[in-house]
């Protein structure tokens, strides 16, 4: 006699591995909004010592086009290294095409650097400079690390262009750490796309190699480019899935992490359910605040069983993700509000389990050189063994706004949990309620004392809003009207 059909659903038949992996791969296209290209080879690099000259050489021999997208791209002798290059290609009759960061570049000599490279014919676009008509647009940035050349090979890394990635041997300042991949196949027109659509928002046309066939394949390693844009949260869907999806291992990389509440307990969610998940985060920021606002978030994390590590040393720079020695993922994108949902990131995720066990090999060197992080007694976190106080080299420029909108995430979170006791507060977070406890008291003596220093910039801030949306609105009825006109005369 046949089971009633409720019981039957109750009790679904298994279904065969092959099938299980290809919903797999159906749910992480669509949340990554990218395909699995097949057919590539890959190279992982590590620090500017092995990325640099891959990038020079690649450029050097460059016979058609080279498509060069950094955040940050400074006036020192790495950065003049490299427009040397650059021009020196652009001479030679190559299409040379270069975007920067306007907010990566402030302050170090970008625009110093690159502007006058168009005498040899390099083709220079500054991603969003401040604008009057767009009071707020300043927070959207071009975080992306990228060179594709010829639309047969790319390269997608963490790594600026700047001194600090080399370090000074001479005055015993060691180099960054940092990671980057060098793809050849077909997937390396999604990199030449994803520059296309940054120079189009740069106002500049579309490049022409992004109309080219697609290389042919060299390998066997199946990725993902992950291209992601403002407010569409591509990658976070897929960071989300994957911490779902890790059935052994899940080890992260971040330079910048803010576990916001929703990813922490993804990944608490996979430690308690026996995935060993890892941290690796600088123990020395670049800039010093950093690195006392990431703590604060550690306790949630331990208690659950994750286990987090403090690299010593020189600053850590790499964003790294790999699980189950089947999946690892690289580029630009930290493990922040910021970077998920507020920039341009660019990261490559493979599937292949050569280079995810090489990542894993690369993650295990990395915390020979780390300090673990353990709950005390008390609960209360501490270090095994002292990290140094500070990376070497200048501070305070690379990823300043992401790592702004993390901060400001970070003293949020802190602030609404003691207001409304969502979650308990662990006492590394004392020193941060304080210093927002002090800012908002003298913001009220000031309002007392002097209350024009308050509310005059309130009411320039929204004249200028106020102005811009009129503007804005304005712009719109035109350009309605235009087109009902254009309809009618047709």
């Amino acid at each position: 006699m046949n089971a009633p059909p409720a019981q039957q659903r109750r009790f679904p038949v298994s279904r065969p591995a092959a099938e299980l992996r290809l919903a797999a791969e159906r749910m992480l296209a669509r949340a990554a909004g990218a395909p699995l290209v097949a057919g590539n080879s890959v190279r992982i690099l590590r620090d500017a010592a092995e990325n640099y000259p891959a990038w020079l050489s690649a450029i050097a021999a460059a016979r058609r086009s080279v498509l060069f997208e950094n955040y940050l791209i400074a006036d020192d002798a790495t950065g003049r290294r490299f427009a040397e290059a650059l021009a020196e290609r652009a001479r030679a009759g190559v299409v040379v095409r270069v975007i920067y960061d306007w907010m990566g570049g402030l302050g170090i000599g970008s625009s110093r650097l690159l502007l006058p490279l168009a005498e040899a014919g390099v083709e220079v676009r500054c991603f969003n400079p401040p604008r009057l008509d767009s009071p707020f647009g300043w927070m959207t940035r071009d975080h992306r690390k990228m060179v594709a050349v010829d639309g047969e090979t790319g390269f997608v890394s963490g790594l600026c262009i700047d001194q600090r990635w080399e370090g000074d041997a001479r005055r015993g300042v060691p180099p960054w750490r940092d990671t980057g991949i060098e793809i050849r196949g077909p997937a390396v027109a999604d990199i030449v796309q994803a520059f296309a659509q940054t120079w189009t928002a740069c106002g500049g046309q579309a490049a022409d190699a992004s109309a080219s066939p697609p290389p042919a394949p060299a390998g066997e390693v199946a990725l993902r480019v992950l291209a992601t844009q403002p407010s569409l949260a591509g990658l976070y869907r897929m960071d989300q899935m994957i911490a779902a999806l890790a059935r052994e291992t899940l080890w992260l990389t971040d330079a910048y992490f803010v576990g916001i509440p929703t990813y922490v307990q993804a990944l608490r969610a996979a430690a308690r359910d026996g995935v060993d998940v890892r941290l690796l985060v600088p123990g020395a920021s670049d800039l010093p605040m950093v690195g006392g606002i990431s703590r604060a978030g550690y306790r949630p994390l331990l208690e659950a069983g994750i286990r987090v590590f403090e690299w010593n040393g020189s600053m850590l720079h790499a964003k790294t993700a790999v699980a189950d020695s089947r999946w690892a993922r690289v580029g630009s994108t930290n493990l922040n509000l910021a970077s998920w949902i507020g920039n341009y990131e660019l990261d490559v995720a493979f599937e292949d389990q050569g280079c995810a066990t090489r990542m894993q090999e690369i993650y295990e060197e990395d915390l020979g050189n780390a300090t673990e992080i353990l709950l005390g007694p008390r609960q209360q976190v501490r270090r095994v063994q002292k990290v140094p106080a500070r990376p070497g080299g200048r501070s305070g420029r690379g990823g300043r706004a992401a790592r702004a909108a993390a901060d400001a995430l970070r003293i949020g979170n802190t602030v609404g949990a003691a207001f409304s006791s969502w979650r308990i507060l662990g006492p590394a977070e004392a020193g941060m309620m304080s210093g927002v406890a002090l800012g908002f008291l003298l913001l009220a003596l000031l309002a007392v004392m002097v209350p024009l220093a308050v509310t005059l910039p309130m009411a320039l801030l929204a004249l200028w809003i106020g102005v811009t949306l009129l503007v804005r609105a304005w712009h719109l009825r035109r350009g309605s009207e235009d087109d009902d006109q254009d309809g009618s005369a047709q």
